[in-house]
């Protein structure tokens, strides 16, 4: 008699549970904004967001909760000084460096 194969059961990766001190977050931006993909950089605003707790984050930047969930959606089109603030409020400095 064989023993049926208990199916794996798999989390789905979320990068803000190891998003848990300033270098891991430096890292990972630095690694989003290399991509040039302007929608994974929304996505990892997100990220920092909810690993430093997205109610804070929006106190921070002077928005709404709710408000800060639709600029870092995906397909969202926030303005570079929404960006800035949510960076800002994150801990996030973006510089520049010769390509």
């Amino acid at each position: 008699m064989t023993k049926a194969k208990v199916p794996l059961k798999l989390v789905a990766f979320d990068a803000a549970r190891y998003l848990d001190d300033d270098e891991a977050i430096a890292e990972y931006m630095t690694a989003v904004l290399e991509t040039n993909d302007p929608d994974l950089l929304l996505m990892a605003l997100g990220d920092v967001a909810r690993a430093k707790g997205m109610a804070q984050v929006a106190k921070a930047a002077g928005l709404g909760r709710e408000s800060l969930y639709k600029a870092l959606a995906p397909g969202a089109k926030p303005r570079f000084e929404t960006v800035m603030k949510v960076a800002r409020a994150l801990g996030v400095k973006f510089t520049a460096q010769p390509a």
